[in-house]
């Protein structure tokens, strides 16, 4: 069972990397083909899908790290929500930013959003300022 288990983390990981290329050659691709209707628009978009490459990475190389220690540690999860978090602060901006008809009640929303998406980034920065700081004495006592 633990060899089944060890290949479902396996497949996963290769699953994420693999993933991991599409989206990046799509995202070039994309941005290619987006130049041409305006440049901001396709920067915007390929560092959106950039992120997007950056978490599915991050999954990869947290996997790894578990089928070599056999310990899941929280630092990467905090990291991949504070790229998320950026992704949807970006994403919401640029919509915000090109949206022709935007009502104030939008704009309302768009800024709630921004506001709680800050308020994540920095509880999540906060979180790995005391895992970082827990490390050492956590590896002391292992020792």
């Amino acid at each position: 069972m633990e060899t089944l288990d060890g290949m479902g983390y396996v497949t996963a990981g290769f699953s994420f990397l693999v993933l991991g290329m599409i989206v990046f050659a799509h995202a070039w691709y994309a941005f290619i083909m987006k130049f041409s209707v305006g440049v901001l628009p396709a920067v915007l978009a390929l560092i959106h899908d950039l992120l997007l490459v950056v978490i599915l990475l991050e999954l990869f190389r947290t996997i790894i790290n578990f089928l070599k220690t056999y310990i899941i540690t929280l630092e990467p999860f905090l990291y991949i929500g504070i790229i998320a978090s950026t992704r949807r602060i970006l994403t919401t901006g640029a919509a915000s930013a090109y949206s022709e008809n935007l009502t104030n009640d939008q704009f309302q929303r768009y800024l709630l959003d921004v506001g709680l998406n800050v308020l994540v980034i920095v509880a999540l920065v906060f979180a790995v300022y005391l895992a970082r700081r827990r490390a050492p004495t956590d590896a002391a006592q292992l020792g």
